[in-house]
């Protein structure tokens, strides 16, 4: 009998039908004799009505104590869920009871509005485990050291259902949502996109820092980090499909580099239209320039992601990096009004329409000529790279943003990762 750890998203919980759905679900598997873990977001659109009433009433929520409310209200999205998924189990005959995250409880930092867990107290889920009962657990959202009600950031179910599938020991994390598993590329771009059977976690990891939606970083992260096995599938299937059918489904990520991980060269094509380019013009070549500059939007909480600093003339030079397009304006102004008198610098230039697109595969690491065939193939469709940053299982370019589309479909036939290419 088997520990199974069910996460459901905002989309497969959108509805009081698809609730009833996601519960006969469950239902077949704890029929077939698995003891169940339910980790369930918010109903689709929930959370953003609810931050949505927030930003009416304090369009500028950015103290710590407004930071507090906002995780309060947000939370309530996800209480909703599990209670009503634990009403749909009942009427199905199946003993259930729901959680908040901080009566598990779920113990994280306290910083509000992105926390981190620190670790959970599985000691009353597992006392509900073995007296038959389904455990339903709020995803998103956890307890700081005073008792306050925290939230994970966007996707922060996906983290939330990992991590309890990392304290309970389980024996799988099934992540159900709207798609059937990791495609090559979305396959909205690219009709051709094929349904990977398997893809290692530095894949999987290398994909969702890069833009891929289908998994929150952290949750991947998670899972590397305490070898929780993974799949991500379909709630959209038929509920009454096999359980053996539905568990070869999806998309595994896998520990285990087999022969046929090796054989693709590239296994997915990443992008991500959330990105912003900024130049500091003019800098001082000098050693701890860059912690001059990057000192104080790190301190902002603002992430920085691709950096290039260009060669040294006449004793300047420029420093260009890439942040969320959220962050673009704020941090133009952090290094105008800080950076530029405190470093000397000429000028800060930005450019807000700008994308990154990205290839990934583990077959990188023994295959030579991969980055330049990327260029060549860019340059054989007249896109310029801006910035280019790489890795051992992983090249990425900064282009224009409106090139992006071309971009991925060209580089995705070029790889041959289309319905008609190599098996992955």
């Amino acid at each position: 009998m088997a520990l199974i750890v069910h996460k459901y998203g905002g989309t497969s919980m959108g509805s009081t039908e698809r609730i009833r759905n996601v519960a006969r679900r469950v239902a077949k598997w704890v029929r077939a004799g698995h003891r169940l873990v339910v980790v369930p977001s918010a109903m689709s659109g929930e959370t953003n009505r609810l931050l949505g009433l927030a930003k009416e009433l304090a369009p500028e929520a950015a103290t710590a104590a407004s930071q507090r409310e906002l995780d309060a209200i947000a939370a309530t999205g996800e209480q909703v869920s599990v209670g009503l998924l634990a009403l749909a189990l009942q009427a199905q005959g199946v003993g259930a009871v729901s959680y908040a995250g901080w009566q598990v409880p779920i113990a994280t930092d306290a910083s509000y509005t992105k926390a981190r867990i620190s670790h959970i107290d599985d000691r009353r889920v597992r006392a509900d485990l073995a007296a038959g009962k389904v455990v339903i657990i709020t995803g998103f959202q956890g307890i700081d050291p005073d008792g306050n009600v925290t939230t994970l950031g966007r996707g922060g179910s996906d983290t939330s259902a990992v991590a309890v599938a990392a304290a309970m020991k389980a024996d799988e994390c099934l992540i159900y949502t709207d798609v059937d598993g990791v495609y090559t590329t979305d396959p909205r771009i690219v009709p051709e996109a094929r349904r990977l059977h398997s893809i290692s976690f530095e894949e999987m990891l290398e994909m969702a820092s890069l833009g891929s939606k289908v998994l929150q970083i952290r949750s991947v992260e998670f899972a590397g980090k305490y070898r929780v096995p993974m799949r991500v599938l379909s709630s959209f299937t038929p509920w009454d499909i096999p359980i053996e059918e539905e568990a070869r489904s999806g998309t595994l990520i896998t520990f285990e580099e087999d022969e046929k991980m090796e054989q693709a060269i590239v296994s997915g094509i990443a992008f991500n239209r959330d990105e912003a380019k900024i130049t500091v013009m003019g800098v001082p070549d000098k050693p701890g320039i860059a912690y001059q500059i990057l000192g104080p939007v790190a301190e902002a909480n603002i992430d920085v992601d691709v950096i290039i600093q260009n060669v040294s003339h006449d004793g300047r030079t420029d420093f260009s990096f890439t942040v969320h397009r959220n962050d673009y304006v704020r941090t133009v102004e952090l290094l105008k009004s800080s950076v530029l008198p405190a470093t000397g610098a000429a000028q800060v230039l930005g450019d807000p329409k700008i994308c990154k697109v990205s290839i990934v595969g583990i077959g990188m690491r023994s295959h030579v000529g991969v980055a330049s065939k990327m260029f060549r193939t860019l340059s054989e469709e007249g896109i310029n790279i801006q910035m280019i940053t790489t890795s051992e299982i992983k090249t990425s370019v900064v282009i224009d943003e409106k090139y992006m589309e071309l971009a991925v479909r060209a580089l995705h036939k070029a790889f041959d990762l289309d319905q008609n290419g190599a098996a992955v």
